[in-house]
């Protein structure tokens, strides 16, 4: 079995589009969360997002390309263009059908369809962009990067809703690991920020009302929490096998060494509430890792910032861990990134490489009144300095989804 480590990372996210300032306005407690000036939010529930700001994807990427994406294309494209500068892929000088791209998109090009509706409506069916399908169809980012970089190696979207970067991470790592593969892209990417989809969610009571105080919105942990904040951006790691990164001489930031996945078969939208699909994905991912709980140094959580949501993943933390619970740091990145979908996966994959490298746990923000069931160590509004080996980064996802990876510090 080869071993499988993290040569490269690339990052578009609410917190700055680079994974540097991401990182440090992550151990800062920044949040990401403003008032939505994208669009008009009179009549919504709802007038609060964590937005990409600064973004131009035509100068990134190129002005006719940008015209065929969508613009969770153009952050996943961006993304990976980091990452694969990050860690100085030289592809010409490499084996193309051995380097693929794993990345998903839980909603998709939602602002295309919407557009395209509105000149449907507007202007008639000879209006309608012959594009409109390819530009939407979320598994667009991982051939948009395939078809950018020309990578002949398999090329996989999975949908597994929130819980997408994990698994896409999570299959790419078995798949390297097996060695039908070198080198791939893997993560997650989510532009779905529209007038329709947040009024669904916010219709659907899942939303944060703070509309006059937007920093201290996402509050995962909190007594005082009332729902998850819509994010969005894109992350993208370079996962590849040692034997391939040693011998270009590659620099290395992590190992990946567990992944572990499961399902709660039990609602579409709702998480179980004793946490048991939750449960299983970590025990599997710890296990496939050779780790006992004790040795666990911090668990960056899914952590949305739901009553039920943090409620049932600190029951499946204490049901795995037992007594360790109270003894392992847990982090919540939501709090100050919001919650992107598609692209938490990733993002947060990032930010527990960060740590392990750095010796930095971000903190949990507005974490002020702690829910009285929700009693674990989660670093509250300030970062901490750790001696840190092993991390653990939890996701979960609408349909009961749930993917789990374990990281290690590299040299262990």
């Amino acid at each position: 079995m080869e071993r499988v480590v993290v040569t490269g990372m690339g990052a578009v996210t609410p917190l700055g589009n680079t994974v540097d300032r991401m990182w440090e306005r992550l151990v800062h407690g920044d949040s990401g969360v403003t008032k939505i000036d994208a669009f008009e939010t009179e009549g919504q529930k709802v007038k609060i997002a964590a937005l990409v700001r600064d973004f131009d994807g035509a100068e990134l990427l190129g002005t006719k390309e940008v015209r065929r994406m969508d613009r969770f294309c153009q952050y996943a494209a961006a993304a990976a263009d980091q990452a694969v500068q990050d860690a100085e892929l030289e592809l010409d000088a490499l084996d193309r059908e051995r380097i693929g791209v794993y990345v998903g998109s839980g909603i998709g090009g939602i602002q295309t369809l919407v557009d395209q509706q509105s000149n449907l409506l507007a202007r008639g069916p000879g209006k309608v962009s012959p594009t409109l399908v390819p530009m939407m169809i979320s598994n667009m980012a991982a051939a948009t990067i395939s078809i950018r970089l020309g990578l002949y190696g398999p090329t996989l979207s999975p949908v597994t809703a929130c819980s997408i970067g994990n698994t896409a991470i999570g299959e790419a790592f078995h798949r390297i690991q097996a060695g039908r593969t070198d080198v791939i892209l893997a993560g997650g990417a989510e532009a779905a920020l529209t007038p329709i989809s947040l009024a669904s969610f916010a219709n659907a009571t899942a939303l944060s009302t703070r509309n006059d105080n937007p920093a201290a919105a996402s509050r995962p942990f909190d007594r005082d929490r009332d729902g998850f904040v819509i994010g969005e951006g894109a992350g993208i790691l370079v996962l590849e096998s040692l034997t391939h990164a040693k011998r270009r001489k590659a620099r290395v930031y992590a190992e990946m060494i567990g992944y572990g996945a499961s399902s709660d078969a039990y609602h579409v939208v709702a998480t179980h509430p004793e946490g048991t699909g939750a449960y299983r994905a970590m025990r599997e991912a710890l296990r496939e890792a050779g780790v006992s709980p004790e040795e666990v140094d911090m668990i960056s959580a899914h952590a949305t910032s739901t009553e039920l949501g943090d409620r049932s993943e600190t029951a499946a933390i204490k049901r795995l861990f037992g007594e360790a619970a109270y003894q392992v740091p847990v982090t919540a990145n939501k709090s100050m990134l919001g919650h992107l979908f598609g692209a938490a996966g990733g993002v947060e994959a990032i930010a527990l490489v960060k740590s392990l490298q750095e010796g930095v746990i971000p903190p949990t923000i507005n974490l002020s009144h702690p829910d009285p069931e929700c009693d674990l160590d989660y670093v509250p509004n300030t970062a901490r300095k750790a001696d840190l080996r092993i991390g653990m980064s939890n996701s979960f996802g609408f349909g009961g989804h749930n993917a789990v990876i374990v990281m290690k510090r590299y040299g262990e």
